[in-house]
């Protein structure tokens, strides 16, 4: 099959898989028997919900929250949670190695926020906002940058990481929509701050981090994959670390693991944002079927 028909094949079967998420009505064939969408998450702490305790352990082990997005996409009982294969940590070699068995055929919606570990952002955070030296940080962040685009629309290793991993979880669920997710900006920037310039490097960072994901995308798309790519920097917008009113990442002050990481109201802003992108993609493969 040419990569034009596997993409609309993949389309249709979606499509009618989506149906029941997006209306109410009579199950389709190409839904589970109860009419619900086969969903799996995979990723790192930011997909499993660090940040917003309390945790439970996975069966591998990997500490995961009920406040994370993933279990807050589905309000109407319409996705059906297969499997939850994020862990904190994990990288984008991680996760294609671990990629769960209930990926298959009968999945119709896989969602994936991975990226950051591979740059070894936390490492990049303890340097700059913990005990490190300056120069500590600005290896730290060199280091990051060394993964990922100059500017954003350029190659990268990472963009080639994440290219290799959207292809194996298409190959082991050929019928999904695969949602790929971005990462906040950390810090709200605020004038007075003394260490406004490293905490404008770091979002600086997050950018070309997210540039890299959407352009692995893009390329997916264009051999053919059912892909999408979520940016949430919108819903985070105001609510960084530094805001006095209604923040949706905790400071370093919150300890680990929690430092870093989106709280219960960041996980309700992801699953918002991802939401809406599951809609937008019902609305378009439906014009495309």
């Amino acid at each position: 099959m040419t990569a034009r028909g596997r993409l609309l094949s993949g389309l249709v079967a979606t499509v009618i898989a989506l149906a029941g998420f997006a209306t109410v009505g009579a199950p389709t064939a190409a839904a589970a028997s109860t009419g619900t969408l086969q969903y799996v998450a995979l990723g790192d702490s930011y997909a499993a919900g660090i940040g917003a305790p309390p945790y439970v352990s996975s069966s591998d082990g990997c500490l995961q929250s009920n406040k994370g997005y993933p279990a807050l996409l589905d309000p109407k009982g319409r996705i059906d949670l297969q499997a939850n294969a994020t862990c904190p940590g994990a990288t984008t070699t991680y996760v294609r190695k671990n990629l769960p068995s209930e990926l298959n055929e009968d999945t119709r919606l896989v969602t994936l926020t991975v990226g950051a570990n591979d740059l070894g952002l936390l490492q990049v955070l303890a340097a700059c906002t913990g005990a490190g030296t300056a120069t500590q940080c600005q290896a730290a962040i060199q280091s990051a940058l060394l993964l990922l685009p100059a500017t954003c629309g350029d190659e990268s290793e990472l963009a080639k990481r994440l290219e290799s991993l959207y292809a194996a979880v298409d190959a082991a669920a050929p019928n999904a929509l695969i949602v790929v997710t971005g990462y906040p900006y950390l810090f709200e920037l605020l004038p007075t701050d003394p260490d406004l310039a490293i905490k404008a490097q770091i979002n600086a960072a997050t950018t070309l981090l997210n540039c890299a994901i959407k352009s692995a995308v893009i390329h997916a798309q264009a051999d053919g994959l059912n892909i999408v790519y979520v940016d949430v920097t919108a819903q985070f917008e105001g609510h960084g670390i530094g805001t006095l009113d209604d923040p949706f990442i905790n400071g370093l002050s919150a300890g680990l693991p929690e430092a870093f990481h989106p709280n219960a109201a960041g996980y309700r802003a992801y699953a918002k944002a991802i939401s809406a992108a599951i809609r937008d993609a019902l609305h378009r493969q439906k014009q495309l079927a």
